[in-house]
């Protein structure tokens, strides 16, 4: 009996050690230079990383309005931004659905739910669906955190924002934070890959 229970419990610490320490299987990894984008924004200009002569790097979130995982974090984008876009990490969120697949995503969308949320950061729609594929995002939230070096732009971390999906009240580890924290001092983010957990992303097939 102890030895069943042992089992178990090495078995379900191994169950929630790997669910945050997934690897993404295709786009960029952690040490990889992303290729910068250019994709409009809600104002109707286009904006890249290297309109940001002054930045340290990025937090760039795959996001949109209609999952209720990325309406449960958009407080929380919005805290990373003003948190961090001053210390030279700003945030730039881009909507990686297709709005033929989904009702509720087109850029009319955006602009009112950018405006009734009081966004503090760009929201750029990855029109054509090219940007999302290169990173690998999967899911809405999905995040990626950038440090700039010279022209490169480094990915320092793949994941969730936190380890609560969904409740604000229940998070315990704040992994962009952390890994933002760890780069402004000189440092590697402690963790590298989480799970993003999330909607899929829409296209039409």
């Amino acid at each position: 009996m102890k030895t069943t229970m042992k089992s178990f419990l090495v078995i379900t610490v191994l169950i929630i050690a790997t669910a945050f320490t997934i690897n993404p299987d295709k786009g960029y990894q952690v040490g990889d230079d992303a290729a910068d984008f250019k994709l409009e924004n809600i104002d109707g200009k286009m904006v890249s990383m290297a309109n940001y002569s002054e930045a340290k790097g990025f937090i760039i979130v795959f996001t949109c309005n209609t999952c209720p995982y990325s309406v449960a974090n958009e407080d929380r984008i919005i805290a990373l931004d003003k948190k961090y876009k001053a210390k030279g990490y700003p945030v730039i969120a881009i909507n990686p659905n297709d709005p033929k697949a989904i009702e509720g995503d087109d850029m009319a969308d955006m602009k009112v739910r950018a405006e009734e949320k009081g966004f503090t950061f760009p929201y750029l729609v990855d029109k054509g669906q090219k940007v999302y594929p290169l990173y690998g995002a999967t899911k809405t939230p999905h995040v990626y955190v950038i440090r700039k070096e010279g022209a490169k732009n480094i990915v320092e971390y793949i994941g969730a924002i936190d380890d609560s999906s969904r409740n604000p009240d229940a998070v315990t580890k704040k992994f962009v934070e952390n890994a933002v924290d760890n780069l402004l001092a000189g440092k590697k983010p402690e963790v590298t890959y989480t799970r993003a957990i999330g909607c899929s992303i829409k296209t039409v097939k």
